[in-house]
């Protein structure tokens, strides 16, 4: 096999346990559903190359070209959908539940912060790999297993076996809690998510659950979400009906809402129609809306909401929706 067979990977750890490995090809380690490295890719940013050089006085100067990822500004990320924070906590989440899996064993990473990170194609990956422990802590009792943050400590049991039972683990999952869950799962979602949400956020804050029950309920608000089963418990019926015009859209006539996936004008995900309804029943300037066809991570539709339809023109790919009559 070939160096352009290979898909290699790099952990920047010390130890031979951490160093950098290689696993066949893409296609086949996939389809196969096994890797050989500690991260599989969807974790850790790529590394599509390097080379080896003398650089002035240093022998020996590895350069690499890795993928390409933006940082993670916690200010920016507020001002995003709730969808796409989702989306992050959601891929730190499978992140943190891979790290507790690894064939390493329980893996911890001692620096956290989200420098640490980047956003690949909206889903959190790591970059820095230094700070990277496998080994689980020595203890004598209880009272050698304290996890220590800056805002409170924990005291976790000492395994017969002599190690701090899940500290590798409860350290990730606190460090997501203090870092990411907090400021980016609540803000903004869903009404009739906040009480599961509000649940993640305070069982991560607390340590009452482990990564594994933490992923599952990350799984959960994905699935309600995905499938609309959020939206049950809405509020049936509209003080407003709307008709349907296929094959045209209103260019003009726009107004900004928050969160919005377009600066300049008010741009959101819905479910269903029924849904772009409420939304637009919401905004006291909404006299209609634009069902395009493009889709979230999520598949649900984005949709341009508007405040009138004095210029419809044709376009194949949207549907516009005007207020008809008032009920």
């Amino acid at each position: 096999m070939t160096n352009s067979d290979l898909l290699e990977l790099v952990w920047r750890g010390s130890g031979a346990s951490l160093g950098w490995c290689e696993v066949g090809e893409q296609t086949e380690r996939e389809e196969e559903g096994a890797w050989d490295c500690p991260l599989i890719p969807q974790f850790t940013t790529l590394l599509y190359g390097y080379c080896y050089q003398d650089s002035e006085d240093i022998p020996d100067t590895l350069t690499t070209i890795t993928e390409l990822g933006a940082p993670v500004e916690m200010i920016q990320l507020l001002q995003t959908s709730w969808e796409d924070r989702f989306r992050i906590c959601l891929s730190l989440g499978r992140l943190l539940h891979h790290l507790a899996h690894s064939p390493l064993g329980s893996v911890t990473l001692l620096d956290f912060r989200p420098r640490q990170f980047v956003l690949v194609d909206g889903e959190l990956k790591v970059t820095d790999l230094d700070d990277a422990r496998v080994e689980e802590t020595p203890c004598t009792s209880s009272t050698d297993c304290i996890l220590e943050f800056p805002a409170r400590n924990f005291t976790l049991p000492c395994s017969a076996q002599g190690w701090c039972e899940g500290m590798n683990e409860k350290r990730n999952l606190y460090n997501a809690y203090r870092f990411f869950f907090t400021y980016l799962l609540p803000h903004s979602a869903p009404p009739s998510l906040r009480p599961l949400l509000d649940s993640i956020v305070n069982a991560t804050g607390e340590l009452t659950w482990g990564v594994d029950e933490t992923l599952a309920q990350l799984e959960k608000v994905l699935h309600l979400y995905q499938s609309g089963q959020y939206l049950q418990n809405a509020t049936a019926g509209s003080r407003a009906e709307y008709q349907g015009l296929p094959g045209s859209t209103i260019p003009q006539e726009d107004y900004r809402c928050w969160p919005s996936y377009h600066h300049g004008s008010c741009l959101l995900s819905v479910f269903n129609v029924a849904e772009a309804v409420d939304v637009c029943e919401s905004h006291a300037q909404c006299q209609a809306f634009v069902v395009t066809n493009q889709t979230t991570w999520t598949g649900r539709q984005l949709v341009f909401f508007k405040t009138g339809w004095s210029h419809v023109v044709p376009d194949p790919n949207k549907t516009t929706y005007v207020r008809a009559s008032l009920t």
